[in-house]
């Protein structure tokens, strides 16, 4: 069917590509290429002798020429962005010089601000409409699969929602005191940042872990979950019609917390430089790497997520309520692909979304947030390659839970 050049050798980078060998009836052949050219050696040393063609590259994806280069070498039918988000702007960069399709899981955030959003990305949407190329952005479970299973909900049981609550559950135990399950660095950003959501039009905000609620989660049990403000909110507040309010909700255990309470006290958590012995130095850099390496925590990490989306809304008139989650065991996902469920949730819907642009099943040229597309032939990939969804039509909604918090500051 096709090419693919993977950017990224992680552990995210490292599922999907074991993803892309499975499927390679789609993914003829692949390019694995990183800073790190041994990671990718790694990579294709493990997996070579399938019916997947695997070579691997050195490129710095900070470097649009090393880009281009390397596209106009390997010529792939789509560019799949599993590196920092930091680099999605110069990667897509590349893919516009070369009219090459592109798919990321993450949006773009600046290295030196803690702030992730659209904006960036989707002002390239005329260029890449332009050039012809399709974008396919936030094609992992939290952007991603919680898009697909809006859009899944909308088309198949709405007549229009009108609130949506994300709901994101690691239930698992890898025996750390304080360890992060993606990368160190992007984690500690997100969650140290306020909180945020969006209802009756207007965005409003919430101090870090400010909003708590304890949550029974099938197959997991119960947690307390407290709200983030997520990336897939900024997207579907413009794509799913007549919404009167979003929001996300992550899970976080006691200990995880009070660690990372501490470590934000000592100024640890920080992005600002500091010097130290002559040097300037990141702290939240310089934490990163001496914490454990999330591709390290599969072999020890035990129990199950559980992500999904709870929807309340008219259906003929009447009110409806709707609940698609998947639940995901790191043990299963360890013996089949080397790697704990964390990243084995984003690197499959990766795999997925790469597949609908290369098959022509999504395929249309601009940039796109994975919910504007059609979810059926998606939600059925999902099923085929590891993560099968469930739907409870009685569900818990998290209004109903005890109230945990003040009432938070309207942003304007």
């Amino acid at each position: 069917m096709g090419k693919a050049l993977i950017i990224g050798a992680g552990g995210v980078a490292s599922v999907a590509i074991h993803k892309c060998v499975q499927n390679s009836e789609v993914f003829e052949e692949i390019c694995i290429a990183s800073r790190t050219k041994s990671k990718c050696d790694a990579l294709k040393a493990k997996l070579d002798g399938g019916k997947t063609k695997i070579t691997t590259a050195q490129v710095d994806a900070d470097n649009v020429d090393e880009l281009i280069a390397l596209i106009n070498e390997i010529k792939p039918d789509i560019v799949m962005n599993l590196a920092l988000p930091y680099q999605d702007l110069t990667i897509m960069d590349a893919c516009l010089a070369t009219k090459t399709n592109y798919m990321d899981t993450a949006n773009y955030e600046p290295e030196d601000t803690a702030k992730f959003e659209y904006k960036w990305q989707w002002d390239y949407r005329e260029r890449f409409e332009k050039a012809g190329i399709t974008a396919l952005l936030g094609s992992g479970f939290d952007p991603g699969v919680t898009g697909v299973f809006s859009a899944y909900a909308l088309k198949h049981y709405f007549d229009e929602i009108e609130y949506i609550d994300i709901l994101d559950c690691n239930g698992g135990d890898h025996g750390y005191p304080f360890a992060t399950n993606f990368n160190p660095e992007i984690n500690i950003r997100e969650v140290s940042a306020n909180g945020r959501y969006w209802e009756n039009g207007e965005w409003i905000e919430t101090k870090p872990m400010e909003i708590k609620r304890g949550y029974n989660f099938s197959e997991v049990g119960e947690k307390e979950m407290y709200l983030l403000y997520h990336e897939e909110l900024e997207s579907l507040v413009q794509n799913m019609p007549g919404l009167k309010r979003i929001r996300f909700f992550m899970t976080f255990g006691p200990s995880y917390l009070m660690h990372l309470k501490a470590l934000e006290n000592v100024g640890m958590t920080s992005i600002e430089p500091i010097e130290y012995e002559g040097k300037q130095i990141i702290p939240l850099q310089f934490l990163k790497a001496i914490l454990p390496d999330p591709a390290s925590l599969g072999p020890r990490t035990v129990g199950k997520t559980n992500i999904g989306c709870i929807f309340k809304g008219k259906k003929d008139g009447q009110d409806k309520t709707y609940y698609i989650y998947n639940v995901c065991d790191h043990q299963e996902c360890y013996k089949e692909v080397g790697s704990q469920a964390v990243s084995y949730t984003t690197g499959v819907p990766a795999m997925i979304g790469a597949a609908m642009v290369m098959t022509g099943k999504w395929n249309k040229p601009g940039v796109f947030n994975i919910e504007e597309f059609n979810p059926d032939p998606f939600m059925e990939e999902l099923n085929k390659w590891g993560l099968p969804w469930v739907e409870d039509f009685n569900p818990v909604l998290v209004d109903a839970l005890p109230e945990e918090a003040k009432k938070p500051e309207l942003v304007r």
